[in-house]
């Protein structure tokens, strides 16, 4: 059956107490900046610093008792998502990692009683991990995107952004395997079909943006981005998310990873708010200029807080740093 508002109404209810509403502030400088009402929908305040947390409680709360235990891949926020879910309702919880995760995201998990598994680097092959111990342990694979309950968990986002503001023009959403993408847009479009919802991902192994572009499924090279949380495949059997996107997604955008690094650094300076390079992909498209002018208010999704806080002080500083192949010079703000 397909995904309609109904499921996103009972997820609100299961979610409930854990996962609550969270605040959807407006940024007067990103106001003053472009010209135009931008308000920040704040998930870095979920008790995991994430919106995955929606998400993984509706999945895991979902399950039958007698569950052996859950397994997942994930490139940090999702597993700390899933693991927190876990604990609440004592399962154990195996948490499938790429050796592109950060070390912070990794500890951050073992923080909360899972198991961490780093397999290979890619999300790929973290996903044939959990895959694995699906088959040989009998453990329950919730995935990060592709995955009913988990759609359904992120669209209460959607959901509360509209309720708050109905007179929401466009919604800009961090696109990675589209779990949130697809839920927000949903959500958003069951209630004003004429919301703008717009995906915007980094210009680095962009997975979702390009399989759109092709009309099915492909695979990217992932490589080491300020935006690792949007990293990873979508899936060559994915059965939601694409759709979903496809038919729900009025654009996808593209940003560089100086475009990211100028946005944290506004979001840090401006509105004194730490988050993650996933969490900004929205203000770097606002900031470079990137989206037609809206009619009425904009929001954004600050997806979440859990990075390396090493990295981000070198970038606060205006440092370079490496990414991988790449090194990304530094800049001092308001240089």
């Amino acid at each position: 059956m397909p995904l309609t508002l109904s499921d996103i109404l009972a997820a609100r209810q299961v979610i409930r107490g854990v996962a609550d509403a969270t605040p959807f502030v407006p940024s007067p400088y990103m106001t003053a900046r472009t010209g135009q009402e931008v308000l920040l929908k704040l998930e870095n305040m979920q008790p995991i610093g994430a919106f995955k947390l929606r998400g993984a409680m509706n999945a895991v709360m979902s399950l039958r008792e007698g569950t052996a235990g859950v397994t997942c891949c994930s490139t940090g926020n999702h597993g700390r998502g899933v693991a927190y879910a876990a604990a609440k309702r004592g399962l154990r919880a195996v948490i499938c990692m790429s050796e592109l995760v950060p070390q912070a995201k990794v500890e951050g998990i073992r923080a909360l009683g899972a198991e961490v598994k780093i397999c290979g680097t890619s999300q790929d092959e973290a996903l044939e991990e959990s895959q694995r111990l699906v088959e040989v342990e009998g453990l329950v694979e919730i995935s990060p995107f592709d995955d009913a309950r988990v759609i359904a968990g992120q669209g209460t986002i959607g959901l509360e952004m509209m309720e708050a503001r109905p007179d929401l023009d466009m919604i800009l959403v961090p696109l990675s395997g589209g779990g949130l993408a697809a839920g927000v847009a949903l959500a958003a479009k069951s209630i004003n079909p004429g919301v703008k919802v717009i995906g915007v991902t980094m210009d680095r192994g962009a997975a979702m943006h390009l399989s759109l572009a092709a009309g099915h499924p492909v695979e990217v090279r992932e490589v080491p981005s300020l935006a690792d949380s949007l990293g990873g495949g979508i899936g060559m059997q994915n059965r939601l998310s694409f759709p979903l996107c496809r038919d729900y997604l009025d654009d996808t955008l593209l940003v560089s990873e100086e475009e990211i690094r100028d946005a944290m650094q506004v979001l840090f300076y401006e509105d004194r708010i730490v988050a993650e390079g996933g969490s900004v992909v929205g203000l770097a498209a606002l900031l470079a200029g990137k989206l037609p002018q809206a009619t009425g208010p904009v929001g954004t999704i600050i997806t979440g807080r859990n990075l390396d806080m090493g990295l981000f002080h070198r970038l606060m500083a205006g440092r370079d740093v490496q990414l991988g192949d790449l090194t990304l010079k530094g800049k001092r703000y308001g240089a």
